[in-house]
C-alpha cells in the first residue's frame, strides 16, 4: 500500500485542457471516489494516475517517489475496467493467475495467491468454469481477483459496475466495500453514480470541468456543499434551489441570492400557512417514502420527501415549511454563504 499525491496536474489534448491543475492527497488505505457528470475529466484523471495517459504538467507521487514519467508497469497499480477483459478460453483459475504466470512466478506460489484471492472474493466454487458460464457480477469478481493477486500498491476502478443490472450493482457495491475492509488497500474509484460514491467512499472528489469542486466525506458533501454545483449533484432527489425572494418567511444572509433545501428538510402544512405556498403536481410513491413534487410559483418546482402513506393528492394546495437549521444559502457566483 502507498499514498498517492497529485501536484498541480494538468492534461492537454492539443489546445484543449481537460484537467486544470488538480491538487489532491490520497492517504494510504483510503477509499477515494472521483465523481462528476460525463466529460468532467474523472476517467482521464484516473488514467493519468495509472500511467495510461501522459501528464502534461505537474507531478504524480506514489509514496515517496515521483512516478509522473513512469510507465504503467512500473507504478505497481492494478486497474479494474468497466469491461471485464477476461480470456474466454481460460478457466477462472487461469484468468486470475495469468498476471503471475506472465511474470514468471513459480507454480506453487501462483496457486497459493490465486486460492487466497478466490477465497476473499467467494469464487472457490467457480474456479474451473469459463467466463461464459458466469454471471456479470461473478465475471467482475474474477477481474478484481486478477488484480488482487498482483498485491498492488493501489487499486484503480474505472466505472466497474456500469455494465451490471440494478440488483447486481447493489450486490457488487457490498462486495467491493467488504474487499476494502479486508485488504485495507488504497482504492481510487471512478463513477458517475452518486449512490456508489455515497455508499462506498471514505472521501469523495467532485469534479467539474476538469477542476475539483469539493473534496470531503459523503456526509460533508451532503450536509455542507461548498457551492451550487455540489449541492445539486450530490443527493437524490437533488437539493431544491430557488430565489431567496420566493420564500418571504425565511431569514437569509444579505449576500444570499439563492436558497437551498433538501426534500427531507421540508414539511407540508395547511394551505395559507408556512414559508411558501404550492400545489401538488405529482406523487412518486417509493414504499417507505413518497416524493411530493410541488408547483410553487416563482420558486418553481419543489420536491418534498414525506411518509409513504401520505394522504396528499395531485391538485391539492399546501404550505411548505423549511427546517431553519438545514437551509443553505448561495451567493451570486454560486458559492455557499455562511448561515447564522
Amino acid at each position: 500500500m502507498s499514498s498517492i499525491e497529485l501536484k498541480a496536474v494538468e492534461k492537454w489534448f492539443g489546445d484543449v485542457q481537460v484537467i486544470k491543475g488538480v491538487d489532491l492527497e490520497i492517504e494510504e488505505g483510503e477509499f477515494v471516489i472521483f465523481v462528476g457528470p460525463s466529460g468532467c475529466g474523472k476517467s482521464t484523471l484516473l488514467r493519468m494516475i495509472a500511467g495510461l495517459e501522459e501528464t502534461s504538467r505537474g507531478q504524480i507521487m506514489i509514496g515517496d517517489r515521483d512516478a509522473t514519467a513512469e510507465p504503467p508497469s512500473k507504478r505497481g497499480l492494478a486497474m479494474v475496467f468497466q469491461s471485464y477483459a477476461l480470456y474466454p478460453h481460460m478457466s477462472v483459475r487461469e484468468n486470475v493467475g495469468f498476471p503471475l504466470k506472465s511474470a514468471g512466478l513459480p507454480k506453487p506460489e501462483i496457486e497459493a495467491k490465486v486460492d487466497a484471492a478466490a477465497h476473499v472474493l467467494k469464487l472457490d466454487d467457480y474456479m474451473d468454469r469459463r467466463p461464459k458460464d458466469l454471471s456479470g457480477g461473478q465475471r467482475q469478481r474474477v477481474a478484481i481477483g486478477r488484480s488482487i493477486v498482483r498485491d498492488p500498491t493501489a487499486f484503480l476502478f474505472d466505472e466497474p459496475l456500469s455494465n451490471l443490472d440494478a440488483a447486481l450493482r447493489v450486490e457488487m457495491r457490498y462486495e467491493i466495500a467488504k474487499l476494502h475492509q479486508t485488504l485495507k488497500s488504497t482504492m481510487i474509484y471512478v463513477t458517475h453514480d452518486q449512490v456508489e460514491a455515497m455508499t462506498l467512499a471514505d472521501r469523495i472528489v467532485v469534479l467539474e470541468f476538469g477542476k475539483i469542486a469539493q473534496v470531503g466525506s459523503p456526509r460533508d458533501l451532503y450536509e455542507r456543499p461548498a457551492n451550487l454545483f455540489v449541492a445539486q449533484f450530490i443527493g437524490s432527489p437533488r437539493m431544491n434551489v430557488f430565489p431567496v425572494g420566493a420564500a418571504s418567511g425565511v431569514s437569509m444572509p444579505s449576500e444570499a441570492v439563492s436558497l437551498g433545501a433538501r426534500p427531507e428538510h421540508i414539511e407540508l402544512v395547511e394551505a395559507g400557512m408556512g414559508d411558501i405556498q404550492g400545489t401538488v403536481d405529482v406523487l412518486e410513491y417509493l414504499g417507505a417514502d413518497t416524493y411530493v413534487i410541488m408547483s410553487c410559483g416563482t420558486a418553481g418546482q419543489i420536491t418534498v420527501r414525506v411518509n409513504g402513506n401520505t394522504p396528499h393528492k395531485p391538485g391539492e394546495k399546501a404550505g411548505l415549511v423549511f427546517a431553519p437549521q438545514h437551509i443553505h444559502g448561495f451567493d451570486a457566483s454560486g458559492l455557499a454563504v455562511k448561515m447564522s
